[in-house]
């Protein structure tokens, strides 16, 4: 196989713990046309210095302010030179040949622009992990859920999912791209800030024809959450607000106008649930996040994806990951989709 460049780049943000503890994992990578790059979004803690003492020949690539995850790695890429771009949450452990199976299954076929590898929980690392397990899916109402994980459904990793898939969109905790269609696609939206842009790579670059791949042969750990926990309030007004994005940029306006507000009242019934389990705070999160999506789509913010003739829609599922889950009580992936 030919070894193109592959540079593997963490975007950092105060993360002095996790590049001590999970950067020597990286280097035992065993590639060998391999460039690590740490791109700082602006630290206050002691994460430069430490790179300075104890990883000297690391590059790094100071943003001036925290620009979130999806402008932060812009950033950063502007100024990082390879033909594959591998997004590296700092909070990942990744395993000698992590590398090797992704590329080769890329380079095999021009259409693959995008994938990621299987991703386990770093504190159960016989489970997947809940931010891309063995590959990402959505519903026909933009919910996201995972092979391996659907909502709070965490499967444990018996080789059940050992192999190449075309998925709908890869985790960006370990995302790997072609660098010439990050360019072509203009890379993350800024917009997002943190949350889901990656869904909204990879459903762009589906709408331009492209591939998203899951490879079941390479394996890392996630520790997951070390940003912001399950229960913020930020977080959720994220993903509420970006969900809608979302829906917005990449469903043809023909159904989004009409799949926006069926979407503004499931999401109502969200609201009502956290106000009935006294998380007050969530709910706000939820009705803010609408607010905004609503200044932002006048303000001309949200710009729609082209989307070609051939646009992929694998990975798609044509009915209600909501319904079947809760009202089914189809837990597992192999219940839903065959």
């Amino acid at each position: 196989m030919n070894n193109p460049k592959v540079a593997v780049v963490i975007l950092n943000w105060n993360g002095e713990k996790h590049l001590a503890n999970f950067l020597p994992s990286v280097f035992n990578s065993t590639y060998p046309n391999m460039e690590i790059i740490i791109g700082d979004n602006a630290s206050t803690d002691n994460s430069l210095n430490f790179l300075k003492d104890n990883f000297p020949l690391v590059k790094v690539i100071v943003n001036h302010e925290n620009f979130g995850f999806a402008e932060g790695y812009n950033q950063v890429l502007k100024q990082v030179y390879a033909d594959y771009f591998v997004l590296l949450n700092s909070d990942v452990e990744v395993t000698p040949n992590w590398i090797e199976p992704v590329i080769k299954m890329m380079e095999a076929d021009a259409k693959i622009a995008i994938a990621q590898p299987k991703i386990r929980s770093y504190y159960n690392r016989d489970s997947f992990e809940y931010a891309g397990a063995a590959g990402g899916f959505i519903d026909t109402f933009a919910y996201p859920f995972c092979r391996g994980r659907i909502f709070d459904t965490i499967e444990k990793d018996y080789g059940q999912y050992d192999d190449e898939k075309e998925i709908f969109w890869a985790s960006g905790c370990a995302l790997f791209i072609k660098s010439n269609i990050w360019k072509e696609i203009n890379g993350l939206d800024e917009h997002f800030f943190a949350h889901m842009e990656e869904i909204d790579l990879c459903w762009r670059a589906k709408n331009k024809g492209y591939k998203v791949m899951y490879c079941g042969f390479s394996t890392v750990y996630h520790v997951g959450g070390g940003t912001l926990q399950a229960e913020s309030p930020y977080k959720t007004y994220l993903n509420f607000r970006n969900n809608l994005y979302l829906i917005k940029k990449n469903e043809p306006i023909s159904r989004s106008i009409f799949l926006i507000p069926f979407r503004f009242c499931l999401d109502f019934l969200a609201l009502i649930k956290f106000l009935l389990d006294k998380k007050a705070d969530n709910a706000w999160a939820i009705s803010k996040a609408h607010r905004h999506f609503v200044s932002a789509l006048f303000e001309g913010k949200i710009k729609n994806s082209y989307i070609s003739p051939q646009q992929n829609l694998a990975g798609k599922y044509q009915n209600s990951i909501v319904f079947d889950y809760f009202v089914r009580g189809k837990k597992l992936f192999k219940e839903i989709w065959k």
